[in-house]
């Protein structure tokens, strides 16, 4: 797959356009009806071009959920990359993350078939899902050891863990608004800002 998408990303400045087009009408189609909902037809219409064109992109319609997830993967870890840059404590790192990763899932609410209705058995998938997770875990806990947070691996992914459970109000509670996640953004940052405290040696 890595291969594959390197060889998409080679593309000229035509086709790039092109490309980008089968990319929104993808996200638009997977997010509003699922994977299993869409075909690659439909994909076509929505981009406008023929679907044989779309083959000569994509191989397969796992292909290009794949690659497309891969983008907001990368996407999601440079935005997390500058942002942490930006923090010089403890408390502002965790706030941001908290904002991070909540906002994003509050701005995709109306996709959330994008999450739930995804080809989970394709390998492909599973394998790039998995470099992400390791990837952004990897990520926190760095942070957290810049400011001597003691075993922070196991912080990371406890802090993680629980924004998880938090996007889930976001993604199935249609009158959830900005100012639910806003209080939900300072309530997990500041219940593990608090925590995590207790045990930073003095």
């Amino acid at each position: 797959m890595a291969a594959a998408y390197k060889e998409v990303n080679r593309v000229s400045y035509g086709q790039g356009d092109k490309l980008q087009l089968i990319m929104d009408a993808a996200y638009e189609l997977f997010g509003s009806n699922g994977f299993y909902e869409t075909k690659m037809s439909d994909i076509a219409d929505k981009a406008g071009i023929a679907k044989g064109t779309l083959y000569l992109y994509f191989e397969s319609k796992e292909q290009l959920f794949t690659v497309m997830m891969m983008q907001g993967f990368e996407q999601f870890l440079q935005e997390l990359d500058q942002g942490l840059l930006e923090r010089d404590s403890l408390e502002g790192s965790l706030g941001f993350v908290a904002e991070h990763h909540l906002e994003y899932y509050y701005n995709r609410r109306e996709y959330t078939k994008l999450f739930f209705k995804a080809p989970n058995k394709d390998p492909e998938m599973m394998e790039a899902l998995c470099n992400f997770m390791k990837s952004y875990v990897q990520r926190i806990a760095s942070s957290m050891e810049d400011f001597n947070l003691p075993d922070p691996l196991l912080h990371a992914k406890s802090f993680i863990g629980m924004l998880d459970m938090l996007k889930m109000d976001i993604l199935f509670n249609p009158t959830f608004s900005n100012q639910d996640l806003r209080q939900r953004i300072q309530f997990a940052s500041e219940l593990f800002v608090n925590g995590c405290k207790q045990g930073i040696p003095l």
